[in-house]
């Protein structure tokens, strides 16, 4: 996830590219939420292609969904085949009735993209599991959303923030999860994330029990650091590309 090196890309986005297929990645998740920090899509897919990575998905904000068909014009030209909504426009205290209105923006969002040949997909940050009114409000959105159109991204680092057990969250709704945010944390709770292998997440048992994992896609993604990030991702993929399970 190319937030990961977010500060690298905003220096040089066409070097950051360069350095994330050099370490051995092939897929890289964008940032239209970043108007992938100026680059044209035009221009944008060259570079890709060129350093021989896919962008088979993006993330944006959930006023992107406000021009869609401009969205899913960049998504064509780039490749995507899921465009991403990685957070929820929603301003002061949130409400349950927010989440099902949202639901109902992603299912309208989404059969107008299978129509072009893209998912809509949703991702999760810990405060959409925090309890409102007794009830956990992510749980109500993908309860709501139609698994038709619309396709979920579970990030285990941002569950494990929020005290939930990713694990339990991939058990309850496996089949709604067709991309993952590979991220891990060093206690359930805990306010920062940390290098894979680092801290409390079971990869070996998750990896593991991702249904047609072969289908999916997983996106390391880590956002602090002991030291350059990029020396971060040269070791998240070390332990995550020899993992057995």
């Amino acid at each position: 996830q190319l937030y990961s090196l977010r500060d690298d890309a905003r220096r040089d986005l066409e070097r950051t590219l360069a350095d994330i297929a050099a370490i051995g990645y092939r897929d890289v998740e964008l940032l239209g939420s970043f108007n992938n920090f100026g680059m044209p899509p035009a221009r944008l897919r060259e570079v890709l292609d060129r350093n021989g990575l896919r962008a088979p998905s993006t993330h944006v904000g959930g006023t992107a969904l406000d021009d869609l068909e401009r969205q899913l014009d960049e998504a064509q030209t780039l490749g995507h085949q899921y465009v991403i909504v990685a957070s929820l426009p929603i301003q002061g205290q949130r409400t349950l009735d927010d989440y099902r209105r949202w639901a109902d923006r992603l299912n309208e969002a989404g059969r107008r993209s299978r129509a072009r040949g893209i998912w809509i997909g949703f991702h999760n940050h810990a405060n959409d599991l925090a309890l409102i009114d007794g009830a956990v409000p992510y749980d109500l959105l993908v309860d709501r959303t139609d698994p038709a159109v619309v396709r979920h991204q579970l990030d285990t680092g941002n569950t494990a923030m929020a005290g939930r057990d990713p694990l339990e969250y991939l058990r309850r709704y496996g089949a709604r999860y067709w991309s993952f945010h590979i991220k891990d944390v060093p206690r359930l709770g805990a306010t920062s994330d940390t290098e894979l292998g680092q801290g409390v997440i079971d990869f070996r048992r998750l990896l593991a029990s991702i249904d047609r994992i072969d289908e999916k896609h997983l996106f390391v993604e880590q956002e602090t650091y002991p030291g350059a990030p990029v020396d971060s991702l040269r070791r998240d993929y070390a332990y995550i590309s020899a993992l057995e399970f």
